[in-house]
């Protein structure tokens, strides 16, 4: 075995460190750091590629902080086939000057066993630190193998882990630092082999025979065997630096508690990587053209999400462009790119969204008058979407349509957007993954800020934003009137902060100017109603007519199943049956707000307060008072044998809703107890002269088949200073409504409020 090159005194300063005490230290845990490298190809076969791989022992200039090399073991076979050496590689890691002080030692020590096999062409190598072995627990495994679809190229994969156990509160900085070195060090792996291929070949060495049982293969002299060397330098060189920052009070290697079982660890990391067949994997040269320049630890996030998918998910594998952009949407943080991309798988399992392009057929009125379509691409080969939202009646569409067909329809533009991408990214040879879309304004004004639309248009935002993260590339807002500032304080409170940085708004004629139009969208294709030449065959749209509306039973039978999550519930009033909710106050400062649309008649809504607990109603499959309500809840609390101002009291006024309207209200409660929200069936007054019922009232009453109210709510409980938070936060959004819910969707779009002070309430209808 030759000589260690380092310095006694190097390595004595080192072991003197690690058996001094450690005291007052504060241990930090870290998550596990993993890394997972794409298949890199080196179209060079693999006996070739050994020989470049061997030539950066025992040091490599190319890589400045490995220091040196000593071979610790070596064998080889009887017939020559496979070689085994164990070295221990000394590192100058790049780190601060004074975190090499604390850790007191100057090199970095590594451990690397390599085994070669000539017989079936493979390198694997396996590598962990020596140095703050009991601290720090870094590993590594690589494999060099034949190309599976050609024997005269060659594969190379790496698995990587970083495990910091405590470094005297440093635990986060060394992370970091070792983390961004190693990332660093992998971007160099390729070059160093492609730079000593190079070499060889300037040498006149292209070929190198491989083995053969015949062939007498001796081990190769020397420490710097052509044999087997240790895994990529580079990775090697960067793995040591989340070593050095790290405390120094590490162990040698032949201590029980800090030495690592090889041979167990290298089985496991080559299971992984053997694991899986090739159209599993990814090829680095796939993921630069189709998916676009991402550094190493991007590479390895998007692998190990594939990969979890794969062997874990029981539906349809998405594209990995689709995986890309759930993951660019949380920064690359695994556990919540994995959690909303699972949500949004299961949407889309549940409703057949992958086959939407193929099943779902726009209806006519959309043809006619909605006014957005794709027009060529942007100046980078971006699908281009126009939607020309000022000329758009959305109160027509929404009453003709309904928001479920608004809402597929939208879903039918974005896959349809992904499938451009894909298109674009063939013809253009390089990853286009999201698209622009260009809104003209022109024609905006307070009848697009109906309260119906305007919420279809939050809730088709909110299932756009959770399934179609990262692909919209930016949005160009043209002619914006003075009415924009009100829907965009409506609207961008629901829409991600990433996506409102790709946002370019425009007043007036100023796209037309520098800065405009003509440096995103080449000036031929500039649409003809934006000044320019070219013939858009996007819609003109105008008001759709009244004819097409749906009828109230219609819309009534609306089953809008496509939202990410509703947490409004259903409730039908009958004539003689209201419809009742129970709400527990312990404390007498909570304050009980509600938000329901009363979706079909009219209504009167109360809230009653009672000291004993109301008997709940039995499970009867005809429900209370044997009125069946199918398609809503009908729930009944108050007895008959209860008497209004002795079993239970009004704490509020009674409160007439119409048809269509929106309420939003809260009561703080003086006193604890049981709290009873009721909606009841309003009948009509008679008119006062005499006891026959008007003609408007009649009329009003045949509307409403079998004397039946539909309503869906939702209710909440808050404390009182959950009530006062969340009221700042209302009004910071500049809305004028006195709901202060924070949880309320509709708690924006607030149009009238009417206040009861005698009851400390606060309600308001929006029409």
């Amino acid at each position: 075995m030759k000589k260690q090159r380092l310095s006694r005194r190097s390595r004595d300063r080192f072991i003197g460190f690690s058996e001094s005490p450690v005291v007052g230290v504060t241990v930090i845990p870290i998550m596990v750091q993993k890394y997972q490298s794409p298949v890199r190809v080196y179209k060079h076969p693999f006996e070739l590629v050994m020989a470049a791989y061997e030539r950066r022992f025992p040091t490599c200039h190319l890589i400045p902080m490995f220091v040196a090399s000593d071979v610790v073991e070596e064998e080889t076979s009887e017939d020559g086939s496979t070689h085994r050496i164990e070295r221990r590689c000394a590192l100058d890691v790049d780190a601060p000057r004074l975190l090499k002080r604390i850790a007191g030692v100057d090199y970095v020590y590594f451990i690397q066993k390599n085994t070669l096999n000539r017989k079936e062409r493979t390198l694997h190598i396996e590598s962990h630190n020596e140095t703050f072995s009991n601290r720090v627990i870094i590993h590594e495994t690589c494999c060099y193998s034949v190309h599976p679809e050609n024997e005269d190229w060659t594969c190379f994969e790496q698995i990587a882990s970083l495990d910091i156990k405590s470094f005297f509160g440093f635990e986060s900085t060394v992370e970091k630092i070792a983390m961004k070195q190693y990332a660093s060090s992998i971007n160099k792996g390729k070059e160093i082999i492609e730079y000593y291929l190079k070499e060889l070949e300037d040498e006149g060495i292209t070929h190198v025979p491989r083995w053969a049982p015949s062939t007498l293969s001796l081990p190769p002299p020397g420490p710097t065997s052509p044999s087997t060397t240790p895994p990529d330098i580079s990775n090697l060189a960067v793995i040591p630096a989340v070593s050095v920052p790290l405390a120094s009070d590490t162990k040698d290697s032949t201590s029980q508690d800090g030495k690592l079982d090889g041979s167990a660890l290298l089985a496991d990391c080559l299971t992984e990587i053997l694991a899986g067949t090739p159209e599993d994997k990814l090829d680095a040269d796939y993921i630069k053209r189709y998916l676009g320049d991402l550094t190493p630890l991007q590479e390895s996030c998007l692998i190990r999400l594939r990969k979890w998918l794969q062997e874990t998910h029981k539906g349809k594998i998405p594209k990995d462009e689709h995986i890309l952009r759930f993951l660019r949407a949380r920064d690359f943080n695994m556990d919540r790119a994995r959690e909303i991309l699972c949500q949004s798988l299961t949407w889309r399992k549940q409703h057949q969204v992958d086959y939407l392009l193929e099943t779902w057929t726009s209806p006519q009125v959309l043809q006619d008058y909605y006014t957005g379509g794709w027009h060529h691409h942007d100046k980078d080969g971006r699908p281009l979407y126009i939607l020309r939202l000022g000329q758009m009646d959305t109160k027509g569409l929404v009453r003709a349509l309904g928001e479920e067909a608004l809402l597929r329809h939208v879903l039918s533009i974005n896959e349809e957007g992904l499938r451009r991408c894909e298109e674009n990214t063939k013809v253009f040879g390089r990853p286009i993954s999201c698209w622009t879309c260009l809104v003209d304004l022109e024609g905006l004004n307070m009848r697009h800020l109906w309260r119906p639309g305007v919420k279809a248009l939050l809730r088709i935002i909110e299932v756009v934003e959770a399934n179609y993260p990262e692909t919209l590339g930016r949005l160009l807002i043209l002619r914006a009137p003075r009415v924009f500032p009100v829907l965009w304080t409506l609207v961008s409170p629901f829409i991600d902060e990433n996506t409102r940085k790709k946002f370019l708004i425009y007043a007036g004629n100023d796209y037309q100017g520098p800065g405009g139009l003509v440096d995103y969208i080449d000036k031929e294709i500039i649409p003809d109603f934006l000044g320019g030449e070219c013939m858009c065959e996007v819609p003109e749209g105008g008001l759709v007519p009244k004819s097409m509306y749906r009828t109230p039973e219609e819309m009534e039978n609306e089953d809008v199943r496509l939202w990410t999550e509703t947490i409004y519930q259903s409730a039908s009033i009958f004539k003689g049956a209201p419809h009742e909710l129970l709400i527990e106050i312990i404390d007498a400062s909570s304050v009980i707000t509600w938000d329901f649309d009363v979706c079909k008649g009219d209504i009167v809504f109360n809230i009653y307060h009672s000291k004993r607990a109301p008997q709940l109603p039995r499970k009867d499959p005809l429900g209370a008072h044997s009125i069946t309500s199918p398609g809503g809840n009908n729930v009944q609390l108050i007895d008959k044998s209860w008497t209004l101002g002795q079993d239970y009291s009004m704490v509020e006024s009674p409160l007439i809703c119409k048809e269509g309207e929106s309420v939003q209200g809260s009561h703080i409660t003086r006193w604890p107890g049981f709290y009873i929200l009721q909606w009841r069936f309003h009948n009509m007054p008679a008119c006062s002269a005499t006891n026959l019922p008007r003609v408007d009232d009649v009329l009003a009453t045949l509307q409403v088949s079998s004397h039946k109210c539909k309503v869906m709510y939702y209710t909440e409980v808050l404390g009182s200073e959950d009530f006062r938070t969340a009221c700042c936060d209302v009004q910071s959004l500049g809305s004028m409504t006195s709901l202060e819910s924070s949880h309320s969707g509709f708690s924006q779009l607030s149009a009238a409020t009417t206040s009861s002070s005698q009851s400390q309430s606060s309600s308001m209808i929006s029409r």
